[in-house]
């Protein structure tokens, strides 16, 4: 076979997200003029290349399975990949030059299918070990003994990184950092600086670096020896597809890809067809789908933990977007982003911040400031030292948070579609930070945006969040909400595309699903978010299935555990128009069997199930509070029937002595009674403990209101020696710790006024217990200091 002629190749090795990079390829390829461009990635997204000119970067390539199969918790998993692009990312540049010049272009990568395939089996490998561990998998030995020849790895993050790869039993070990190596030879001690000094932050005048790039990853290739695993199949796949290309009779093909990768293409006529065969040969494969997906900048971060991340994305597309002068405008615009937050940032702070970055590169024989030198710039000048306040601007900035968008041409699935249809119906667009959503369920565009934030919720796509301590704002007729998109989001949608084609219709379907292996906790919680998600089709399914286990479950835990949300769906179901009368119903009958099961299930509890079964008790009592009516008097007497036993655990009889207390129906001289009995020298010091925390719960301003029965506390107290006071002062600083400060600052003017201590709002008491003597040389200094400021002025 004659050789392949190579004389019009061109292999651009990139790092995959950096401005320098990036200006250099597109230079590149304006001066080479291909007639063929190849870029690293996977071919089944090559159809989706003439989208590019309609995207807004960052965006991402998804490659996810054609097939998730129901309930295949391995594939559901595994089964999908990103390829993330920015503007600064140098694939993306090529892309854009491709498209814009009509240029053929083609991914050449490992196909998704194999990377995703591999992922899976390794996900199920996963799983079968971890059966085989637990011994509920009766064929372990034969599985594993199928198994032997090594698990496949998995591919990387999907990105079209550099990261490690290689089979189980053939794998070279960690792969030396390639950049590193170069780094240390240059006399760095920091990757990332030697990069951006030597590419990053090249001049657009200066020479190609790509050859040189290609040399030197070829010169540490042969230090490690030949790739092996799966990254040698991945470079197999792309000499195979750079062979195709130029026997198509291209005379001048350009391929961008990873550094590590150039000199392997750079010399496809050194690597022989057949090896490259024998490597690609018997692959597993499934059927894929790919799309464009909105991408954000903190997904590109090295700390969101993608493999192929940058630690500054806001840095890097600053630097590509404004090539003249960037440290000029990175520090007015932090200048900017401080006045705006009010603080006294002016010109001249900018003037001398450049000053500072400047000289500060030039010291450290940088070619141009970077990132360490603006950020000190930063914080010495524009923050006058003050670091809280500068790490906040450039954690803004240096994320510089953004989220693309694609194109209503982009292949979706049918409940993407409608999705992005509500957003626009509703208003309701996403976006990559917090944003807090207030609804008045009264009004009809709010209550569906609220429908559907609870119907995603339902599918797994928590864009919304209900928001907690809203300051007492949220009412029956309110809800609160915290709004983030992720891009994970979109294959969440894709994988709950198989329960339906409509929002509404998949959320119905999945809470069938749930409902047929739901406890009885469950179908409550179930039902209530039913009646959030005005989910019609599937209520009466899991209200029928909620009726037979209310019936036939007899644990009082489960039961009580059950009531609170099946309570507040049928207080609160008509407020979106539901008929709450069945709900109500099986609510009440949940509570009679609880009220009938109380006595024996508080019997021989320990002190962390007794805790575990005050809190049942709290949100049982709330619920019934709902119910109201004979519901909620069949609850009280329970619990005044409960309260007289004796064999009560400490924590549980002072919970049922305050609750009956707050409801009127424990006098004050029999609420002191119990706590002298409670607190008397014959009781435990740990179990009286118990009763007073179980008691306290809550709120302790009972305390502050009845000084008799604080008195009684300060008795008991004062009565244990030394070594039970130890003993005890743990449990009573958990009890009195959870208090919020206005309550222990009550507690303790009540304490102070027990030894007759002034209040502390009694200011001339408190002037009385000054020593002016001691006084004197500070009120002395306050006042020189005042008479020179009024000087001054």
């Amino acid at each position: 076979m004659a050789r392949l002629d190579t004389s019009g190749l061109h292999v651009l090795g990139v790092r995959h997200h950096g401005p320098g990079s990036a200006r250099a390829v597109r230079a590149a390829l304006e001066e080479i003029k291909p007639d063929a461009v190849l870029i690293e990635g996977p071919p089944e997204a090559d159809a989706l290349t003439g989208l590019v000119g309609e995207l807004e970067p960052p965006v991402a390539l998804l490659a996810y399975l054609a097939d998730t199969p129901k309930g295949d918790a391995p594939r559901a998993g595994e089964g999908w990949a990103f390829w993330p692009f920015a503007s600064f990312s140098p694939e993306w540049q090529a892309l854009r030059y491709a498209v814009e010049n009509d240029v053929p272009v083609r991914f050449c990568d490992l196909p998704a299918a194999h990377t995703l395939a591999e992922r899976v089996a390794r996900a199920e490998a996963r799983a079968r070990a971890e059966r085989q561990e637990s011994g509920t998998e009766e064929t372990a030995k034969e599985e594993q003994e199928e198994q032997e020849g090594g698990s496949p790895a998995e591919s990387g993050d999907g990105d079209g990184g550099d990261g490690d790869g290689g089979d189980a039993d053939d794998a070279p070990g960690v792969r030396v950092d390639p950049l590193g190596v170069l780094a240390r030879a240059a006399g760095y001690d920091d990757t990332e600086r030697w990069w951006d000094d030597v590419i990053e932050q090249r001049r657009d005048a200066q020479p190609s670096p790509f050859p040189a790039i290609a040399d030197a990853m070829a010169a540490v290739r042969a230090e490690t020896g030949p790739e092996r695993g799966w990254d040698a199949r991945r470079e197999a796949y792309m000499r195979q597809t750079l062979r195709a290309v130029l026997r198509e009779g291209h005379d001048r093909v350009a391929v961008v890809c990873g550094a590590w990768h150039a000199p392997a293409l750079r010399d496809v006529a050194d690597y022989p067809v057949k090896d490259d065969t024998a490597l690609l040969r018997g692959l597993p494969k499934v059927k894929v789908n790919a799309t464009w997906v909105p991408w954000t900048h903190g997904r590109l971060a090295s700390d969101s933990g993608y493999g192929a991340g940058v630690s500054s994305p806001g840095w890097y597309h600053h630097l590509f977007t404004a090539p003249d002068r960037p440290v000029h405008r990175w520090l007015t615009d932090a200048a900017r982003l401080l006045r705006e937050e009010g603080q006294p940032v002016s010109s001249s702070h900018v003037i001398e911040g450049v000053r500072l970055a400047e000289t500060l590169s030039v010291l450290r024989g940088r070619p141009l400031a970077g990132l360490d030198e603006v950020s000190e710039a930063l914080t010495c000048v524009l923050c006058e030292g003050e670091t809280a306040r500068a790490a906040l601007v450039h954690r803004t900035m240096a994320i510089g948070e953004r989220m693309g968008a694609v194109p209503p041409s982009t292949p979706m699935v049918p409940l993407q579609r409608d999705l992005t249809a509500a957003q626009k119906r509703l208003r309701l667009k996403p976006e990559p930070f917090d944003r807090d959503l207030d609804l008045d369920l009264r009004k009809e565009s709010q209550r569906e945006r609220g429908v559907l934030l609870h119907r995603l919720r339902m599918l797994g796509v928590a864009w919304g969040v209900p928001r907690e301590g809203d300051g007492g704002r949220r009412g029956t007729f309110r809800e609160a909400w915290r709004l983030r998109w992720e891009p994970d989001m979109d294959v969440a949608l894709i994988e709950a595309s198989r329960w339906g084609t409509t929002v509404a219709s998949a959320a119905g379907a999945r809470a069938a699903d749930l409902a047929a292996d739901a406890d009885l906790p469950g179908l409550t919680a179930l039902t209530e978010q039913c009646l959030l998600a005005e989910l019609g089709e599937a209520l009466p399914h899991v209200l029928s299935l909620l009726t037979d286990r209310a019936a036939t479950d007899s644990d009082v835990t489960h039961l009580m555990a059950a009531l609170p949300a099946l309570a507040r769906s049928a207080r609160y179901g008509d407020v979106r128009g539901t008929d709450g009368g069945h709900l109500r119903a099986v609510a009440e009958q949940i509570l009679r069997r609880v009220c009938v099961g109380l006595g024996p299930a508080v019997h021989g509890l320990d002190d962390d199930a007794a805790a575990e079964f005050v809190r049942r008790i709290d949100h049982t009592h709330d619920a019934a509070s709902l119910l109201g009516g004979d519901a909620f008097d069949a609850w009280t007497a329970a619990l005044v029937a409960l309260a007289r036993r004796d064999t009560l655990p400490g924590r549980i009889a002072g919970r049922l002595t305050r609750m009956l207390s707050d409801g009127g129906l424990l006098a004050a001289d029999e609420l002191r009674r119990r706590l002298g009995l409670a607190m008397s020298p014959g009781t435990e010091p740990a179990d009286a403990a118990a009763w007073l925390e179980g008691f306290l719960r809550g709120s302790g301003l009972i305390l502050v209101h009845d000084d008799r029965l604080f008195g009684l506390i300060d008795t008991w107290l004062l009565s244990l020696p030394e070594e039970r006071f130890t003993a005890v002062l743990p449990l009573l600083r958990r009890t009195f710790g959870a208090f919020d400060a206005p309550e222990r600052r009550a507690i303790g003017d009540a304490a102070a006024r027990i030894d007759g201590s002034p209040r502390s709002d009694d200011a001339d008491a408190e002037r009385r217990l000054v020593d002016a003597g001691r006084a004197a040389p500070a009120v002395a200094a306050v006042a020189a200091l005042l008479t020179n400021g009024r000087s001054l002025a």
